[in-house]
């Protein structure tokens, strides 16, 4: 449905294009000039050209060659000589080895990563993603925990502190009264 659609619309854009390209000019039996038609028709008479024509056929075949000499692998290829190839590639010795033996770790680690225990992690992915949420949920909570405990703490404090300055006062206070009566406070 939707792809006969998308045809009629593309028809009536070649037709509104071939309108505007053509105007009203017909061709020889009266219908009036298909852009396609007019393509083909010429697609058709130079491939004919072409085939009929000895030197064209060779050029073609040239072509494929000058795309090659034209490819810059081509023209690295020409004009590094091997030894410098071989100088690059001792050059990388140790980056080669290193991968080499990455490689062959993977490659007995493969075994490993076709087991059922890899395999079945898609399965397991929905309780991970449950333990998840509960875990962000007790975070959420320990936080809100350790606030109240510093509230806590700090109120503590406070009293602490409060109490610690009345009791210092209060023996201040009986320090003097003792002076001012005479007693001698006991050590």
């Amino acid at each position: 449905m939707e792809k006969t659609a998308e045809m009629d619309n593309l028809e009536m854009r070649l037709h509104a294009l071939e309108g505007r390209i053509y105007g009203e000019r017909r061709n020889k039996s009266g219908k009036n000039v298909k852009c396609a038609e007019s393509l083909a028709r010429i697609q058709a008479a130079l491939t004919n050209t072409a085939n009929k024509r000895e030197r064209v056929k060779i050029l073609h075949k040239k072509i494929e060659d000058l795309l090659k000499y034209l490819d810059s692998q081509f023209t690295d290829h020409i004009t590094v000589p091997d030894a410098m190839k071989l100088e690059f590639i001792l050059a990388e010795e140790d980056f080669l080895l290193s991968q080499a033996a990455l490689l062959e770790q993977v490659s007995s680690l493969q075994p490993l990563l076709d087991s059922n225990y890899i395999r079945d992690v898609p399965e397991h992915a929905t309780k991970l993603q449950r333990l998840s949420q509960i875990h962000i949920k007790e975070q959420d909570q320990t936080e809100a925990q350790s606030l109240e405990v510093k509230k806590l703490f700090e109120e503590y404090n406070k009293m602490m502190f409060l109490l610690s300055k009345q009791f210092t006062h209060w023996d201040e206070t009986l320090r003097k009264l003792e002076e001012a009566k005479g007693i001698r406070p006991v050590e």
